[in-house]
C-alpha cells in the first residue's frame, strides 16, 4: 500500500515513542514502571521535582547522554525527505523529546512535550532555552535561574517538557489547528506513526484531522486502542514502512 502524494497535498504527521524506540531511545521503565527503582511519578511529575529536583535531574542528564548516543533511522530520515519536498506544505508534530526528527533534517517541528534540550525556569516566565548540560548533584550542582537571581528571588531551572499532570503548550497547538485549516482548502493526508493511540490530546488528533477532511493513515508494529478512527493501516516497524510508503507524483 501506497500513500500517493501530488502537488495540492497537504501532509501533517504525529509520531509517537515507536519511531524513536527503532532507534534505540530506551524507556527508562521496567515492567512495573519504575527507574532505577523509582516510581515514574517521582521523576516526571510537578510533585516529584518539587519533592526532590536533584533526583529528577539526574534522571533528565540521563536521558540526555543516552539520546545523544543514538542516531536517527530511515523512518526519521523519510520523514525529513517528505518535508523537504513539501515545504510549508508538512508539518510534524511529536510525542517524542530526544530531538532526533530535528538531527534528521524536519524543520517544521511541533514539540508537543516540550524538548529534551531545553530548559525553563519552575518559577518564572522566562522562556525555555537550549541546554545540553547535564545537571544535578556531582555535576555542578543544581541550576539556578539568572533572571530570578537578578531579581532578588531564587528560581531553580527544570527540564522544558510536559510532565504528568502539566497541560500542553496551547501556543503549539494552535499551530497545529491553524495548518489543519489550511490543509482543509486542498487535498489533506494525517499520517500517524509509531503511537499508542492511548495518550490525549495526542491521540485525538486523528478525529480532528477527519473533521477537516483528511485521509487518515497509520503506521504501527501493532494495531493501536484508536484503529478504529484511521481509513488505512500499514503494519510494521516504521524504519522499514516509511521510506517505501510515499508514491511523489
Amino acid at each position: 500500500m501506497r500513500l500517493a502524494v501530488d502537488g495540492d497535498t497537504h501532509l501533517l504527521v504525529l509520531t509517537g515513542a515507536g519511531v524513536s524506540a527503532e532507534s534505540g531511545v530506551p524507556t527508562f521503565r521496567d515492567a512495573k514502571g519504575l527507574w532505577e527503582q523509582h516510581p515514574i511519578e517521582q521523576v516526571a511529575t510537578p510533585q516529584g521535582f518539587a519533592a526532590d529536583p536533584g533526583l529528577v535531574w539526574r534522571f533528565y542528564s540521563q536521558r540526555r547522554r543516552r539520546a545523544r548516543e543514538v542516531s536517527p533511522n530511515p523512518g526519521h530520515l523519510a520523514l525529513a525527505e517528505a518535508e523537504g519536498r513539501m515545504g510549508e506544505r508538512c508539518l510534524l508534530v511529536t510525542q517524542n523529546i530526544d530531538g532526533l526528527h530535528q538531527r534528521a533534517g524536519s524543520r517544521r517541528v511541533v514539540e508537543m512535550h516540550g524538548s529534551l534540550f531545553e530548559t525553563r525556569c519552575a518559577r518564572c516566565d522566562r522562556p525555555a532555552f537550549p541546554d545540553l548540560e547535564e545537571h544535578g548533584p556531582g555535576a555542578g550542582g543544581l541550576p539556578q535561574c539568572e533572571a530570578c537571581a537578578a531579581a532578588g528571588r531564587e528560581g531553580l531551572l527544570r527540564p522544558a517538557v510536559v510532565w504528568f499532570g502539566e497541560m500542553l503548550d496551547p501556543t503549539r497547538m494552535r499551530q497545529v489547528e491553524a495548518f489543519m485549516g489550511r490543509a482543509a482548502t486542498g487535498r489533506f493526508v494525517f499520517l500517524a506513526v509509531g503511537t499508542s493511540g492511548v495518550v490525549y490530546p495526542a491521540a485525538g488528533l486523528v478525529l480532528e484531522a477527519r473533521a477537516y477532511g483528511a485521509d487518515t493513515w497509520l503506521v504501527n508494529v501493532e494495531p493501536t486502542e484508536n484503529r478504529g478512527a484511521f481509513h488505512h493501516f500499514v503494519q510494521g516497524p516504521s524504519g522499514r514502512v516509511l521510506p517505501e510508503l510515499f508514491e511523489w507524483s
